[in-house]
């Protein structure tokens, strides 16, 4: 079934919209920063499982009776609030971590089971530096592959997009103090991976069209993309929607430990479906008509 619509036109207000977020995204990131998880700063991350249900704020409680002088804890809560995962901004000690371990055993008895993770100042940068590399590498063989495939035109309509799906998530993040970790990077990847997928659905669907079309204005381009558009947007929809069920679905019923890469997933999901169809495709149109109106110039000038 095709869904007749000019996606084309709605161009300029998801232009500036994208705009705006990123303008957003770009002014908490400079502002507040991203609230990196220990994989990206130093500290030390314990996830105790104590066997039978607590309070959170009996948790922070024995953390604190056992470390007194820790400035800054996180404390989250799993398993039916059998398991209680902290985090400390700081790299406890051994000293300190037999004493929180004491503090549980004493609490819950010898049931209680550990495990930690910490994380220096060197390793935190360097996981951070490659986490930023991952992104760009992955970025821009992206790219390569749609010019390899396609033409350029395609490959710079498909970055843009696909760093702006990633910057979406990113900045979703920042605005709500989302903690940023190892499993945020493998969903920005997943997300990047996803977003490709759709472009180059609809982008070898206007290859496929352009064989046919005889393009000279821009309404002959933009009545290329719009019918490409429709005619994969029910492939599209379902697509995502698998996804988006099986991410969903980890996000409500997951552990703590997916539950913010689920979140990413499926707003950069959303990211996706809407860049592919409003900013991807516009774009392509607008450096395809360039190009043809510039071949069109060239010609006059010749005669």
């Amino acid at each position: 079934m095709n869904f007749k619509y000019d996606y084309v036109k709605l161009r300029k207000p998801s232009f500036i919209f994208s705009i705006a977020i990123t303008i957003i995204g770009i002014l908490f990131l400079f502002i507040f920063q991203l609230n990196y998880g220990v994989d990206f700063k130093s500290g030390t991350t314990m996830d105790i499982s104590v066997g039978q249900s607590v309070p959170k704020e009996r948790a922070e409680e024995i953390f604190l009776a056992a470390v007194p002088e820790a400035k800054e804890i996180l404390v989250t809560m799993g398993g039916g609030n059998q398991r209680v995962t902290v985090r400390f901004d700081s790299v406890l000690q051994e000293a300190e971590t037999r004493a929180i371990i004491s503090e549980f055993v004493k609490e819950f008895g010898d049931q209680v089971t550990y495990e930690e993770n910490t994380v220096d100042v060197t390793i935190a940068k360097e996981m951070a530096r490659n986490a930023i590399w991952a992104v760009l590498l992955a970025s821009l063989f992206i790219g390569l592959y749609v010019i390899i495939r396609f033409e350029w035109r395609f490959a710079v309509s498909g970055i843009v997009s696909v760093l702006h799906d990633a910057f979406i998530v990113i900045t979703v993040f920042s605005i709500f103090r989302l903690e940023v970790n190892i499993p945020f990077v493998a969903a920005i990847l997943t997300v990047i991976g996803y977003s490709i997928n759709d472009r180059i659905v609809i982008f070898d669907r206007i290859r496929e069209n352009l064989r046919f079309a005889k393009l000279k204005t821009f309404d002959d381009v933009a009545k290329l993309v719009n019918d490409s558009i429709s005619q994969v947007l029910t492939r599209t929809i379902n697509t995502v929607l698998m996804v988006l069920f099986t991410s969903m679905a980890l996000f409500i019923f997951g552990s703590e430990s997916i539950r913010l890469f689920s979140l990413a997933i499926s707003i950069g999901l959303f990211a996706g479906v809407y860049s592919s169809i409003f900013i991807a495709s516009p774009m392509w149109v607008l450096l395809k008509y360039q190009s043809l109106k510039a071949k069109r110039e060239a010609a006059m000038t010749n005669q």
